[in-house]
């Protein structure tokens, strides 16, 4: 007793509160399992689109960085008239001698020559695959490889020696290297040595044919001229070689050069991966709303089929406080069942997608850690109400509707 004559008010032990707010959710296991779905939709939703995002994103990087960002293009412009401007045949030798230039490499266009699997295809079905003249070290420069066969090399490079890039393979119908295989080039046969895997950073690669400058000038009329110069740039020189590229590709016309950097397209291609997940997100909250109200549709119902319960316990001297904090624990406890189970679905649909793309699989904080928190305050919410009726109940009201 107090000093006024009225009982001392108890707290509800931390163990008799959560044997008592897990009541509902034992007993009704299907109902708790079904309420607790819609939040768990929404949480998940929110974590794989987070998680696939950033795992996206990871590899994305992960890959510029093994590819590298120091690799420049000078490519053949227009001019004022529309026309096409072409790089000098000297201009790889000359983009060589600029300061902090470590590599060049290049290729050249063979207008008027078209690859066929053979000479009784008709000439219109080119496929879109361009022929063109490469040099020898054009791999290394694009941080590409040979998939079947072998890349051409200084003999090669003057016979009649084709290089098929991944895509050429594939609509030829060449799936491997043997021995003899060999395609139509322009008017006369091309024996093929390999094929190339896919070249992220110069993907016009992988629609060509490429055979050795000298065969090309010699077999199929090539005038010499490039038209993509490939170079690799010391990486703190990367922005001085940049400023001089044009004016030393094409000194008489440098406005007829255009010079780009592959990685910065990647880059942008990172950037973008998270374009629509606002549009997921949105959806994903959604979902938590629907969660939300069918968490406090199933609290009201239970404060009305447990009114027997609310009376009982307040004659035996629970106070309003005690019947509140009940119901919104229970509450707090459904959301927060919805959000744990969300996550773990949502970072396993991630996990897994990520394994099959071969990304590493990236969970942010943020992604969880919201995920939990907003189940939490959404089952907080949505208990709100529910609890605050309960309380309301009197004890005679409560047992007299049994």
């Amino acid at each position: 007793m107090t000093a006024t004559g009225l009982p001392a008010r108890r707290r509800l032990p931390a163990s008799d509160l959560t044997r008592l707010a897990t009541i509902g959710l034992r007993t009704r296991k299907l109902r708790a399992a079904l309420s607790a779905l819609g939040i768990a939709i929404g949480v998940a939703a929110i974590v794989a689109v987070l998680g696939l995002s950033a795992s996206s994103q990871a590899g994305l990087l992960a890959e510029i960085n093994q590819l590298g960002t120091n690799l420049l293009t000078a490519t053949d412009g227009q001019s004022v008239t529309g026309g096409v401007v072409e790089l000098p045949t000297a201009a790889p030798a000359m983009i060589g001698r600029i300061g902090g230039v470590q590599q060049v490499q290049s290729i050249g266009i063979v207008n008027g020559a078209s690859a066929y699997r053979n000479p009784h295809i008709p000439t219109a079905e080119t496929n879109g695959l361009t022929v063109q003249a490469a040099s020898v070290g054009l791999l290394e420069a694009l941080a590409t490889g040979v998939a079947q066969g072998h890349y051409l090399n200084a003999a090669t490079a003057r016979e009649p020696v084709a290089v098929l890039g991944a895509t050429t393979a594939r609509l030829l119908g060449i799936d491997r290297i043997y021995p003899g295989e060999r395609i139509w080039v322009g008017t006369q046969w091309f024996y093929v040595t390999g094929i190339l895997n896919p070249a992220v950073l110069a993907s016009d690669i992988d629609t060509s044919v490429l055979v050795g400058y000298p065969a090309a000038e010699k077999y199929l009329s090539f005038d010499g001229h490039p038209s993509t110069v490939y170079l690799r740039a010391q990486n703190e020189r990367v922005d001085a070689v940049d400023n001089l590229l044009a004016g030393t590709a094409n000194p008489e016309d440098p406005s007829g050069v255009n010079i780009s950097q592959p990685s910065a397209a990647l880059v942008a291609q990172a950037d973008a991966k998270g374009a629509f997940d606002g549009l997921f997100l949105g959806l994903g909250a959604v979902a938590l709303l629907v969660g939300a109200v069918g968490v406090a549709n199933i609290m009201i119902i239970s404060v009305l089929e447990r009114r027997s319960e609310i009376g009982l316990r307040r004659a035996l001297g629970a106070t309003k406080g005690h019947i509140r904090t009940q119901f919104l624990s229970e509450a707090v406890l459904l959301g927060l069942l919805g959000g744990v189970l969300g996550v773990a679905v949502g970072a396993a649909a991630t996990s897994i997608y990520a394994h099959t793309k071969h990304w590493a699989t990236v969970i942010p904080t943020d992604a969880w850690a919201g995920g939990i928190a907003a189940s939490l305050l959404i089952g907080a919410l949505a208990g709100l109400i529910p609890a605050v009726r309960a309380a309301r109940l009197s004890p005679t009201r409560a047992l007299w509707s049994v």
